[in-house]
């Protein structure tokens, strides 16, 4: 294995002021817990008491309680976590503030790229939230339908996101960057009967006709019986007057209260796709005592989020954090900004202004974020009064030193910790986290998650320090999913089939002498183009369908500004020769299909691909040949003389 260098050493330290307002010591406090490692021993050696306390902490209200916390009688894969309880968890992000002093706290700020603002509190977003949910209920829907939601970031992606969780739905996010293909593909696989969209949205001064493409997508979607559309950039669009609503009509004349559906606690909330190495992309499950409760711990005991803090966290409803800022957001009664725009537009000043304008206290980016801005320099930065910020956060994908001191640095007055966040989709959120009570270095996690199991390990899964491992997870947790939609074999197969009863992640890691851990890059094939993670099979299929192409491969390759880019290696049909004209034409089919943002930088022609004797392609391969990196062991190659023209193709 190979032996962990740390980029440098401790460059934050809490101050007795941060400690002393800190979420997580008050928890500590709380139990008579002294140190950060009693509590790691504690939350992952007693279950029953860590998950109770963490549901108290949240002061998450049950209709019905709950008789266990969890029941590990089918294996920990499949925990089944407050047994015998009721709760929709929308009651404890606004029923439960109604006639208290939240109902009229700041719930969300909104700023669009134009300029307009609104701000909704608590009141009004459970009043927009009841008279949709009606409406929903009036179209038809209702407990148990899978709805899309594909749509900029709104205030109402966030009034339809809880209200489908009001009727008993189950929430479907999309990125709203995809193409027709790849919505078509997540909105079948879960049966999706109505879908949320919008006429368009902007982006740097254009206008991007969202409902065309999921007019493309949903003509292959059956299930799909009402497409609800909400005017946001005013272009004009194609209209099944069968099937499409403006959001204007579906809410015109609904009461603004609304019983909410009594749901299980396990009763499924959320399918969200992750993007898988091979097949389709996979829909992991989530329930309404899971993701919510995990994101709000996360919240609170990494972030240090409290009722009183405004977080902006730069992200797609589509992804995992977007959900992930909704729910903690609102379970702990703080105020969330949404932004729908680019944050260098107008000006490379614009993350900047918002942060300052909104009083955001807690600001989270990816690196690849950071990166792009970084390149306009310190004086975007300067022009703004950034003081109200405590906590800087960051998720995505893993950092490299000279960001993350300029984020530091420049950002956070070299003041403010960086809380460093990653897990996933499937996770509900964390593994390992940064948190305030931990001295941190450069690039660094303050450890796992409390309540996190995890660990770092060999290839014989014995535990390793000051060396590169695989992250796995030794335990359950309360946010796992709760398998892959109609496919309970992938999920075992996926996380739980090298070790009995360890998770593996598919990330490499690292834990230094001092017990600050590093997340260093995946360990699979998964591509990730700035903090999206896409499946290469998904851009695969796309490449194959076009007629001159025979065989496909793509990986992801390092880039300086989004951390990975697409790349592809193609093989043709007999009859059709390489040139760059077919390879412009490859790379924007798979923009029109998968979305702009993950076009691939180049497509290379290549004879064959290195594949292994059961005809299993070898990506790992071909990304090492590529990058001229040792591709390793060869001996199961069928062909391994095509590794020299892979390697050759970067020249």
């Amino acid at each position: 294995m190979e032996r962990f260098e740390p980029f440098g050493g401790i460059v934050w330290r809490p101050t007795p002021e941060v400690l002393a307002r800190s979420h997580l010591k008050r928890f500590m406090d709380r139990h008579d817990i002294a140190s950060f490692d009693e509590l790691m021993q504690r939350s992952t050696g007693d279950l029953e008491w860590f998950w109770n306390a963490v549901l108290d902490d949240l002061h998450i209200e049950f209709y019905e309680p709950y008789r266990q916390v969890v029941d590990l009688s089918r294996g920990i894969p499949w925990a089944h976590w407050c047994v015998g309880g009721k709760l929709n968890i929308v009651y404890n992000c606004l029923d439960k503030y109604v006639g208290t002093p939240t109902e009229n706290r700041t719930a969300l700020r909104w700023e669009g790229e134009e300029g307009t603002i609104r701000v909704l509190t608590y009141g009004d977003l459970y009043r927009e939230v009841n008279r949709l949910a009606n409406g929903l209920r009036r179209l038809g829907l209702k407990k148990g339908d899978a709805i899309g939601l594909f749509m900029p970031m709104t205030p109402e992606i966030a009034v339809a996101l809880l209200a489908i969780v009001k009727i008993g739905g189950i929430i479907l996010p999309l990125f709203s960057g995809y193409g027709a293909s790849a919505l078509t593909t997540r909105l079948a696989d879960a049966g999706a009967r109505a879908l949320f969209t919008a006429d368009g949205f902007f982006r740097r001064g254009q206008v991007v006709p969202t409902k065309a493409t999921a007019d493309e997508a949903v003509a292959n979607v059956p299930s799909i019986e009402h497409v609800i559309v909400m005017c946001r950039a005013g272009n004009p669009v194609a209209w099944n007057p069968a099937r499409d609503s403006w959001w204007d009509e579906v809410v015109a004349g609904q009461a603004p209260v609304c019983a909410t559906d009594r749901t299980d606690a396990e009763d499924a909330l959320m399918i969200i796709y992750t993007s898988a190495t091979t097949g389709r992309p996979k829909g992991a499950v989530h329930t309404h005592c899971g993701f919510p409760v995990k994101s709000a711990q996360d919240m609170a005991h990494g972030l240090d989020m409290q009722s009183l803090d405004t977080i902006y966290w730069v992200t797609d409803m589509g992804w995992m954090m977007g959900p992930w800022e909704v729910f903690g957001t609102l379970i702990l009664g703080g105020s969330m900004v949404f932004f729908d725009g680019a944050p260098d537009y107008p000006g490379p000043d614009r993350l900047w202004d918002i942060a300052e304008r909104h009083g955001v206290t807690v600001l989270g980016i990816s690196p690849t974020l950071v990166r792009a801005l970084m390149r306009y320099g310190d004086t975007p930065v300067k022009a703004h009064d950034l003081s109200a910020l405590r906590i800087l956060g960051s998720t995505g994908e893993p950092w490299n030193p000279d960001p993350w001191l300029w984020f530091f640095n420049t950002v956070g007055g070299s003041r403010l910790p960086i809380i460093n966040y990653s897990g996933g989709t499937e996770v509900s959120g964390g593994i390992v986290i940064g948190n305030v009570l931990v001295p941190l270095k450069a690039c660094a996690f303050s450890g796992p998650v409390p309540g996190m199991a995890a660990d770092v390990v060999d290839d014989e899964g014995h535990s390793v320090r000051d060396q590169v491992g695989e992250l796995v997870i030794r335990g359950p947790w309360i946010g796992m999913t709760r398998g892959f939609w109609h496919d309970p074999d992938r999920y075992l197969q996926t996380y739980w089939s090298r070790w009995p009863d360890v998770w593996v992640h598919g990330d490499w890691a690292a834990v230094d002498a001092d017990d600050l851990w590093y997340i260093l890059g995946r360990s699979d094939d998964t591509i990730k183009v700035a903090g999206k993670r896409l499946g290469p099979a998904e851009v695969e299929s796309v490449l194959v369908a076009h007629p001159a192409v025979s065989e496909a491969a793509c990986i992801g390759v390092p880039d300086p500004l989004k951390g990975e880019e697409v790349l592809c290696f193609c093989v043709l049909k007999p009859g059709h020769a390489p040139d760059e004209g077919l390879g412009e034409e490859l790379k924007e089919q798979v923009a029109r299909e998968l979305g702009k943002p993950l076009k691939p930088r180049a497509v290379k022609f290549v004879r064959d691909l290195p594949k292994t004797r059961n005809a299993k392609v070898m990506r790992r391969v071909i990304r090492a040949a590529y990058l001229g990196l040792d591709p390793g062991d060869l001996s199961s190659l069928e062909n391994p003389q095509v590794v020299e023209e892979i390697r050759q193709s970067a020249g």
